[in-house]
């Protein structure tokens, strides 16, 4: 009974890093090419090979030390390299255009000054 539960755990988390590497490839592919270098990252085709290895590896290679590694890379592009790709391409929280964190609803504030 521990192992069945065990195994659907690994196979619950298999799943997920598999959605996340879609979801990371998904997001490279549509983002723009100028962009990545703007952000002074790595090209496109590169971050789409990359990714396209690791959603490979997690379909078809069931090795942990590899769906690892993907993993590794997935989670670089997710906190790295698409927030700069959203900055530079004007992309932000909310549908909002650049701005700063004390912007309000209907501008700056300023804090009675």
């Amino acid at each position: 009974m521990l192992l069945t539960g065990f195994g659907t755990f690994l196979s619950l988390l298999y799943l997920a890093m598999l959605v996340l590497a879609v979801v990371a490839f998904v997001f490279a592919a549509v983002a723009r090419e100028d962009a990545y270098r703007a952000a002074d990252k790595k090209t496109k085709p590169f971050w789409l090979v990359i990714l396209g290895i690791v959603v490979a590896v997690n379909l078809f290679v069931p090795m942990l030390f590899l769906q690892i590694a993907g993993l590794i890379a997935t989670i670089v592009f997710m906190v790295d390299v698409r927030p700069a790709l959203q900055q530079v391409s004007g992309g932000g929280r909310g549908g909002r255009r650049g701005g700063s964190s004390s912007d309000g609803p209907y501008g700056p504030y300023n804090g009675n000054r």
